[in-house]
């Protein structure tokens, strides 16, 4: 196993690089979470960010299959995804910006509370439906990952990819559900859904107008 990871320590690196800028990369993920675990609570937070790395899981599977290819360039099967990507992160946004629910005093430092398998569903259905992950894998996998590189070294990198996008969302479910921090967002509730949901609204626009690379 060493010798594999020394041989290819320059794809190695190149992942890890490419993964952790596209983790951080201000995307519908990151605002899902973000409203998720200041208004769900901690705990929704980080099932939400398993949810998205399930979904990684499977994006780095068909890519080791070579479906990713398939996915890019079939126009009509990647207009399936990609409209079915807009249309969720429509519905969530309508959600957001339909909202009247009033903030009493009495609750204002209350999280309401989902259960674990709506936030990891939630989580999951937003990055699975989402083309630009569909491309980001495909890029690697043709572009960066030698076609002569073993099986395991394959998992490996996706598995790099999956504990990158897990460590910077559940690292911002844990720092915006702080009790320190929690209050300060929770007085201004309705402007934050606002905000979350018109950007959400403004990224299933553009996921609507990109093509395949």
């Amino acid at each position: 196993m060493e010798l594999l990871i020394n041989t290819y320590m320059a794809e190695i690196i190149a992942v890890s690089t490419i993964a952790i800028f596209m983790a951080m990369l201000p995307g519908a993920d990151f605002v899902l979470v973000t409203r998720t675990s200041i208004y769900n609570g901690r705990l929704a937070g980080l099932y939400m960010s398993l949810g998205m790395c399930l979904s990684v899981c499977i994006h780095a599977s068909y890519s080791i299959a070579g479906l990713a290819v398939i996915i890019a360039n079939s126009a009509w099967l990647f207009s399936i995804i990609k409209y079915l990507g807009a249309a969720y992160l429509i519905y969530i946004a309508w959600q957001l910006l339909t909202t009247t629910e009033p903030l009493h005093n009495d609750q204002k430092y209350q999280t309401a509370d989902i259960s674990a398998f709506i936030a990891l569903r939630r989580g999951f259905t937003c990055n699975i439906l989402n083309p630009k992950t569909s491309i980001f894998f495909l890029s690697i996998f043709t572009q960066i990952v030698s076609v002569d590189t073993p099986l395991i070294m394959q998992i490996s990198y996706g598995l790099i990819i999956m504990l990158a996008h897990f460590i910077w969302y559940s690292g911002i479910a844990l720092l915006l559900s702080h009790p320190s921090i929690l209050p300060r967002f929770n007085r201004q509730k309705q402007k934050i859904d606002k905000v979350a949901g018109f950007i959400l609204m403004l990224i299933a626009i553009k996921l609507t107008l990109m093509s395949a690379i």
